[in-house]
């Protein structure tokens, strides 16, 4: 069988999604979809997710994303099309 192709996105996410866990919920339901990538804080106050996988499991993830964690407020989310970079895994960066 032949392996599809991934894709990679970017999700910048607005919101109260700083100090809530939005970058723990987003790398566990990653890995639950068996994504790559990581989640990151920005200055401004926004989450960036940048996530490596099928379309389907991408999408997936958008839509946990539009939600977050119990104590998040995501007032939108802003998602891209990105180049596809190798990642082992999905992990937190400072």
């Amino acid at each position: 069988m032949a392996h599809k192709p991934h894709s990679a996105r970017r999700f910048l996410v607005r919101g109260r999604v700083q100090g809530v866990g939005y970058r723990y919920f987003a790398q566990r339901a990653a890995h639950e979809l068996g994504l790559t990538g990581f989640a990151r804080n920005l200055d401004d106050g926004r989450v960036e997710v940048y996530a490596v996988g099928p379309e389907d499991k991408l999408s997936q993830l958008a839509g946990l994303l539009h939600h977050g964690p119990r104590w998040a407020d995501v007032r939108g989310v802003d998602e891209q099309e990105a180049s596809v970079q190798e990642y082992g895994s999905f992990r937190i960066e400072a």
